[in-house]
């Protein structure tokens, strides 16, 4: 189950510091330990459409056109790749990024090795991953699986989760606890506004911080303060 565009447009507007909080408050573990940035500023929120490498064996040709699945990836996904981790060889680099932006991804979160960051930073793609390095991933790794649930230092993210992803680090929203984390992570951004206000009119951080319920944010108003 996919959660609904308004849902995914929902957590596009907030950052991951507040969503996380959200995904705290329900006891979910949804960080991608590891994967930091690559370009700034960048932000990503999409449908997680999930890839595997694995190592290349067997007889037969090296080169396996590893990335070919990049065609098929609807327009508005973020695509999860996940190489096991390995950071020795890169799974994504300025050509595909060149064909992300064509198909209308929204970015790639990638357990494993980038390269051509001075193309990809040109081109303003959001790209995040666990490492950085200039070997290529030819010869090297092959495609394994599409579609198929992907482990982020024991986080899973499963095709069809929200993928959200900033400056911050990433992050993985289940599906089908989108909305509920959605309306949380609202409030938790409204609560800190809220706060960050009252401190501007001269209003002392501890008082601002009980008025407004800063320790259960995700709460209902109602219920923050009391």
């Amino acid at each position: 189950m996919k959660p609904d565009r308004e849902v995914v447009e929902r957590l596009a507007a907030l950052d991951t510091a507040a969503i996380s909080d959200a995904l705290d408050s329900l006891g979910l573990s949804g960080v991608l330990a590891g994967i930091a940035a690559r370009v700034p500023g960048a932000r990503a929120c999409g449908i997680a459409h999930t890839v595997t490498y694995r190592p290349v064996s067997g007889d037969g040709p090296k080169f396996r056109n590893a990335a070919n699945y990049l065609d098929d990836v609807p327009a508005g996904s973020v695509v999860v790749v996940d190489n096991g981790g390995d950071t020795s060889c890169t799974n994504w680099g300025s050509l595909l990024t060149a064909v992300a932006k064509a198909r209308g991804v929204q970015g790639t979160v990638l357990h494993g090795s980038a390269r051509d960051l001075a193309e990809v930073r040109e081109a303003g793609y959001p790209l995040f991953s666990t490492g950085i390095t200039m070997v290529s991933g030819k010869n090297r790794v092959e495609l394994h699986q599409v579609g198929e649930p992907v482990a982020v230092h024991g986080v899973t993210v499963r095709h069809g989760d929200v993928i959200v992803a900033d400056d911050s680090g990433a992050l993985v929203v289940p599906a089908d606890r989108a909305a509920e984390v959605a309306e949380r992570a609202e409030r938790v951004d409204a609560t800190e506004r809220e706060i960050a206000d009252a401190i501007g009119r001269g209003q002392r951080l501890d008082e601002a911080r009980k008025t407004f319920g800063y320790a259960t944010p995700w709460q209902e108003k109602e219920s923050a303060g009391a």
